[in-house]
């Protein structure tokens, strides 16, 4: 078996070097940004050159022992998701790639400074998304002060992994192994589920789908191995946090739905902040026993697009819920109910999501 992946890694590999010089020209065609799109392909051709089979890895003596046992957990979570979940069984997340740095990506979100929507950018195979991302921490962040310096309210986000949507297999990254095997096995069922399933120009439906699963799959994963739901009291704090951020944006929004002076709308918009601050101190200190885990973000400078991601991976979450159990928990039924409504016109969708998540 590993002797077949490795002649199919190598005609894949061998297949990107034909393809390298035509995949440039698509994602540069009608494309200004010729050094933007250079470094998106520069970096997953390297990505896919540090991929080497993860039964090689844990079979390596020489290769560290804490690596080759988080990688053996790995596996496990990656079998449960393609046999329980029905998530596409294929070579993604069987694949170790060691890249030598905290995060494969950065992503870039900016809003103007009196919005809470997205700048969006448009890409050949994923749709529009509301980021860009960056292989260098550097090149993000020069990105984000050309922004900053047009007068948009900034955030860039570090990301440990990302999905290629089914077009290569994805591997594990070195940048996934702090975290426990609990959570390397959610981040396995996101990103899965984004190839099991993905609508070009609606990252709400698709991050917060992927996010579903990845949640009910973990449940699911916890229940197999005999141990119980996640606390209780973690989930709530979760989302308790999550809600303070959305309700946050309803506020904001309807602060910038006004004919305000740009003064005004700058002192409003702070003072939504510094609400949102007392706010959460106040569930902090009188709900969590004081437990600090989001100090550091509430703390940190605060903008509309740090606002950004809550949003897109969160809106449509108990939408998804309550389609589970109207499909009566049948992951194949549920996923062609999702196929359904990914089909559907923009604003019929979102009618559609808006009613499953109705009491």
């Amino acid at each position: 078996m590993v002797g077949r992946w490795c002649s199919r890694h190598g005609v894949l590999d061998r297949h990107f070097r034909l393809l390298f010089p035509g995949l440039i020209f698509l994602l540069l065609n009608g494309c200004s940004s010729v050094g933007y799109y250079t470094q998106l392909a520069s970096g997953q051709w390297q990505l896919l050159r540090a991929r080497e089979a993860v039964t090689e890895v844990i079979a390596d003596p020489s290769r560290p022992q804490v690596l080759r046992e988080h990688l053996v957990q790995s596996q496990k979570a990656r079998t449960f998701a393609s046999q329980q979940l029905h998530l596409p069984d294929n070579q993604s997340y069987r694949l170790y790639a060691d890249i030598g740095r905290t995060y494969v990506v950065w992503n870039v979100f900016a809003t103007s400074q009196f919005s809470l929507s997205p700048q969006n950018h448009c890409f050949p195979i994923a749709g529009c998304v509301a980021y860009r991302g960056y292989y260098s921490q550097g090149a993000a962040r020069g990105e984000a002060a050309l922004l900053q310096q047009q007068g948009m309210d900034v955030s860039i986000g570090g990301v440990e992994a990302y999905s290629t949507l089914g077009w290569f297999n994805d591997p594990i990254m070195s940048s996934m192994m702090g975290w426990g095997d609990e959570r390397l096995a959610t981040l396995i069922f996101h990103e899965l589920a984004h190839q099991r399933f993905y609508v070009k120009d609606d990252t709400e439906f698709n991050e917060s789908f992927a996010t579903f699963v990845e949640q009910e799959g973990t449940r699911q994963w916890r229940a197999a191995r005999g141990l119980p739901p996640t606390s209780s009291a973690a989930l709530k704090q979760r989302d308790q946090f999550i809600q303070l951020i959305l309700d946050t944006r309803k506020r904001l929004e309807r602060v910038y739905a006004q004919p305000l002076a740009a003064d005004t709308m700058r002192q409003a918009k702070a003072a939504e902040f510094d609400r949102l601050r007392s706010d959460y101190r106040q569930v902090r200190d009188s709900q969590w026993q004081g437990d600090k885990r989001y100090d550091a973000w509430i703390n940190a400078p605060m903008n509309n697009a740090r606002l950004l991601p809550f949003g897109l991976y969160d809106q449509w979450v108990p939408a998804f819920a309550a389609l589970f159990r109207q499909t009566g928990g049948d992951w194949l039924k549920f996923y062609g109910a999702v196929e359904k409504l990914g089909g559907l016109p923009m604003d019929e969708r979102k009618a559609a999501l808006k009613a499953l998540e109705a009491p």
